[in-house]
């Protein structure tokens, strides 16, 4: 995966976390100014902040996992390169010692 997409997957993710946020916050207030007794918008408020808790660890969760992922490909991706300079080096030292005779 390159920077790029990784970069991208991340921003989506971001984007999403935020608009469950501002979705929640935004009824919460909405049910904060409605006309309502206090009981009642109390007990509301309680469940929408109980939700929000769960959706906040959720995506908190997807975006660990995201991460551990993309750090494992990343990893992945490092250790191929190395490998293929380390070949590509190991190939043209023994190229060298063929044209020297070694």
């Amino acid at each position: 995966m390159s920077y790029e997409e990784y970069e991208g997957e991340s921003m989506a993710v971001g984007f999403a976390a935020g608009m469950v946020v501002g979705g929640l916050l935004g009824a919460g207030v909405a049910l904060l100014l409605a006309p309502k007794s206090g009981k009642r918008t109390r007990r509301q408020i309680k469940r929408t902040a109980e939700k929000l808790g769960d959706q906040a660890g959720e995506s908190l969760e997807h975006a660990r996992d995201d991460a551990r992922r993309y750090a494992d490909e990343a990893r992945q991706a490092a250790k191929r390169s190395g490998d293929q300079v380390r070949k590509r080096v190991e190939r043209g030292v023994e190229r060298g010692r063929e044209k020297l005779n070694l």
